[in-house]
């Protein structure tokens, strides 16, 4: 196929075939979020769309892979392809043809329920990982749909709320991930629920048109988030070219077997416009609206919205309203995207389309990833545990795996290791049991659109504390997990774990001082009692591979390879801790912190966080010598393994820039590059990190990209706020 094909293709296709490749319908056979039904007349197959930042979504299992938070952990971009080629894989096996993902919205806001779907508070870091995993799912032949295109920092009001950022904060900060996922070879990009200093994303033809397609050169498919369209005319013109789900939210629920409506095939969410026409599209009363009375209704889409594009798109094209033109450049970015994936010429059979689930090689790889994502935030000396220790285990769901968040990217997975299973495979000594806590339930606004069946909750009495104590004073070292619940469409209350698990860590520690936590966890948490703790363990959403790679970690079997991607701090030292800021006021939220987020704003107001950026210890020990710079983007460094078994390290560069003349406070440094090596005892080895140009550079209204001259200081070390050797280059 060639673009001649498709410029014939185009030539042939009728207004309302043209109409029918720019919006989703209802998918034949009920298997995926998303649903384009192609044209037969013309050979055009149809296309379907799964959810995917952590594992394929449709009616049938698939591999649960960690987080993306655990995946950023490991700081290994390369895992990162490795993980995409899982999941296009996992996608091909299961008949789609696209991906609605990865996840890569900069964590902003430590209370963000989705921040376990994406990478980092670092722009750097979220980007080699957002164009690691583009990179491997389109390396199969499916399509990848970074997502939400942009400043989607927060799920409380997403659907209205306006973000209100400064030009030189989004080009430094939030956009820079999107482009390294555009420049990876993404085929698609999806586009977020909120507005961006005033106007919708989805209408937003600055960034949509001028920012995205002509600055950037992306010639894939913009499509909507799921019932995130506002208008027809002012989406089409601005820069939209699919709307999705295309269909009404009852139609795309029934399609599905659920009983009722909802948002975010690739993220359900939004509260809409409230200055919407209350009647639907054929001027009959709209279907009833399904988040009604619903908890999570602020962050909810307005369900009414799916059918714009199939009842008025041809009207606005014959009244010259949107230029056909614009139609035609929406269908040939999709066909366009067909072609080059392989979907036009037959080149994938529809009997047996290639790709695998749930292989051995996945379901390795679901373990590895939790691993190297497993972070010792703590460790007196308790870690790793003998073979023959006989340990308490400890905590309200120790009995079950924590597969993720709520909402859209949860996956159903054929098998599953909980840690108590994780413990007792792998103990040599005795193993006891006491959850001592109440189970701690999963939500997730799905909870919604499902009938009450009437439990309340387990059977008998809730677990004791004193069980739980009664454990631990008998066992060499207790165990104990918890957990925090998170979800698209609301934030988290608070940093704090949910009900009294605080407590019960307390108790148990008081007991037992050789208490190791470990804390399973959408991101940041609150730990009033880690003085008490002898280990604290940062485990994220570990996947369906959670008591096995629990136990790998904790017995030593493998080095904690993890490292915070993400700044660990009390709630009220954060620089969204202002109202203003988070989560907004009369609908806006001010990005007041400009540069300053994350790491920078601690280190800029020298603030302590609880655990730093880039933090996080090894069973091994490293010594770092003889650093040089070896040209203007790259420096290079000794690193030896001084301890007695093999490890894991993550070496970090951080850039501090001469001070500018402009009135934008700049950041005392900024992460520029960083290297995941592994190390064999007495090992040393050469070590090159490559600098992102970016971090030597800053963005002029006017002059675009600009790098001062004089001399950058880079900073190497372990973490943020452990910097061990100081290289200087001049530029």
């Amino acid at each position: 196929m060639s673009s001649e094909t498709v410029d014939g293709l185009l030539a042939e296709l009728r207004l309302a075939e043209k109409v029918r490749l720019t919006h989703g319908a209802t998918d034949t056979e009920g298997t995926a979020t998303g649903f384009v039904p192609g044209v037969e007349r013309l050979d055009i197959p149809p296309v379907r769309f799964s959810d995917g930042p952590l594992g394929v979504r449709t009616d049938e299992p698939a591999t649960a892979f960690p987080a993306s938070s655990a995946l950023a952990a490991s700081f290994d971009p390369e895992l990162a392809r490795e993980f995409g080629r899982a999941l296009g894989r996992e996608a091909l096996a299961r008949d789609q043809d696209v991906l609605l993902g990865p996840g890569l919205n900069l964590v902003r806001v430590p209370h963000c329920g989705r921040n376990f779907e994406y990478y980092s508070e670092d722009p750097v870091v979220t980007g080699r990982f957002a164009a690691g995993v583009v990179d491997g799912i389109e390396s199969t032949g499916v399509v990848a749909t970074p997502k939400h295109f942009v400043a989607n920092n927060q799920e409380t009001a997403r659907a209205s709320v306006s973000a209100e950022v400064d030009e030189r904060v989004l080009r430094e900060i939030y956009l820079p991930g999107f482009r390294d996922a555009v420049d990876a070879g993404a085929g698609a990009v999806m586009s977020s629920y909120n507005r961006v200093n005033g106007t919708y994303m989805s209408e937003h033809e600055r960034l949509l048109t001028d920012v995205l397609k002509a600055e950037w050169g992306f010639d894939g498919v913009v499509m909507s988030d799921w019932f995130g369209t506002e208008s027809v005319v002012g989406t089409a013109t601005a820069g939209l070219d699919l709307q999705m789900p295309g269909i009404s939210a009852e139609e795309l629920f029934e399609s599905m077997g659920a009983p009722g409506g909802e948002g975010d095939g690739a993220d359900r969410g939004d509260s809409g416009d409230a200055d919407r026409d209350a009647d639907g599209p054929d001027g009959d009363a709209p279907p009833a609206d399904p988040t009604e009375g619903f908890d999570y209704a602020d962050g909810m889409p307005d369900p009414t919205t799916g059918g714009l594009y199939r009842e008025e798109l041809a009207d606005a094209v014959e009244a010259g309203e949107v230029p056909e033109s614009r139609l035609d450049d929406m269908v040939r970015r999709l066909l366009t995207q067909l072609d080059r994936h392989g979907l036009l010429d037959g080149g994938r059979d529809a009997a047996d389309p290639g790709g695998a689930v749930d292989t051995p090689e996945h379901r390795g790889l679901a373990e590895r990833v939790a691993v190297r994502g497993t972070v010792l935030l703590d460790n007196d000396g308790v870690l790793p545990l003998a073979d023959d220790a006989d340990v308490a285990v400890v905590g309200p769901n120790v009995d079950e795996a924590i597969l993720g968040g709520g909402g859209s990217s949860e996956v159903t997975p054929a098998t599953e290791t909980s840690p108590v299973e994780g413990i007792e495979a792998r103990a040599e000594g005795s193993v006891s049991v006491a959850r001592g806590h109440p189970r701690v339930e999963d939500i997730s606004l799905f909870d919604a659109f499902e009938p009450d069946d009437g439990n309340e909750g387990e059977a008998g009495p809730d677990p004791s504390v004193d069980d739980a104590v009664a454990a631990a004073a008998d066992a060499d070292v207790a165990l104990v997990f918890v957990r925090d619940q998170a979800t698209e469409a609301a934030d988290r209350e608070s940093l704090a774990l949910p009900g009294e698990q605080d407590e019960l860590i307390e108790a148990v520690a008081a007991e037992n001082d050789r208490t190791v936590v470990v804390a399973n966890t959408s991101g940041p948490f609150e730990a009033p009692w880690r003085e008490d703790a002898a280990a604290v363990v940062a485990g994220w959403y570990p996947g369906q591979a959670h008591g096995s790679a629990a136990a790998a970690v904790l017995y030593g079997d493998s080095d904690p390879g993890g490292r915070l991607p993400v700044t660990f701090a009390p709630a009220e030292a954060y620089p969204t801790a202002d109202e203003r800021r988070y989560p907004g006021v009369d609908g806006q939220a001010h990005y007041d912190e400009g540069l300053l987020v994350g790491y920078r704003h601690f280190d800029a107001t020298g603030a302590e966080p609880t655990y730093p950026f880039g933090h996080g210890h090894s069973y091994a020990n490293f010594a770092y010598r003889d650093a040089r710079a070896v040209d203007d983007a790259t420096v290079e460094l000794t690193v030896e393994n001084t301890g007695d078994r093999p490890g894991r390290e993550v070496v970090q560069a951080y850039v501090d820039s001469p001070a500018t003349p402009d009135d934008l406070e700049r950041p005392p440094r900024e992460l520029g590059g960083f290297a995941s090596l592994a190390l064999d005892a007495g090992e040393s080895r050469r070590v090159a990190v490559a600098l992102d140009e970016r971090a030597f550079a800053r963005y002029d209204a006017d002059e675009g990209w600009t790098v001062d001259p004089g001399e950058h200081a880079v900073s190497l070390g372990r973490s943020s706020r452990d910097l061990r050797l100081d290289v200087t280059i001049e530029r």
